[in-house]
């Protein structure tokens, strides 16, 4: 099992500057295959903001936050990240860090399946809200 919890949330004004930190507690981050970021906006759907392998740290980022967002993460420490530069109202969401823990019988509930990119995320953590204004 892997417990995730999200830091960094706030209210920010467009063009400007947050970071979110996602702590995994339980199994060691190093089990993971691979960590992201996702985000919920009201009345949509969940969708992939960015995601890491967790060993060799190629990542994967969703084209509406190419340039502006940047995943990383600290092995050693058990944590993720996700800097979030030029914020748009449209990034406006709740914002969830997830973990592909394949050793771990709980079922995954999203996916991402690229030819360059796999990842069945299985745990969650409660999330963090960012909200940018006009």
């Amino acid at each position: 099992q892997v417990q995730l919890v999200e830091y960094g949330g706030g209210s920010v004004q467009a063009g400007g500057s947050l970071r979110l930190s996602c702590a995994a507690s339980g199994d060691t981050y190093s089990s993971t295959i691979c960590t992201g970021w996702f985000r919920q906006a009201p009345g949509k759907g969940r969708e992939v903001v960015a995601a890491i392998y967790t060993s060799g740290g190629t990542t994967y980022y969703a084209d509406s936050v190419k340039g502006r967002f940047t995943i990383s993460q600290d092995n050693a420490k058990n944590t993720l990240y996700l800097q979030m530069n030029s914020l748009k109202p449209e990034d406006t969401a709740m914002y969830y860090c997830a973990a592909d823990l394949p050793a771990a019988t709980k079922k995954a509930t999203f996916f991402i399946r690229r030819s360059d990119f796999v990842c069945e995320y299985n745990f969650w953590g409660q999330g963090t809200r960012v909200t940018v204004s006009s």
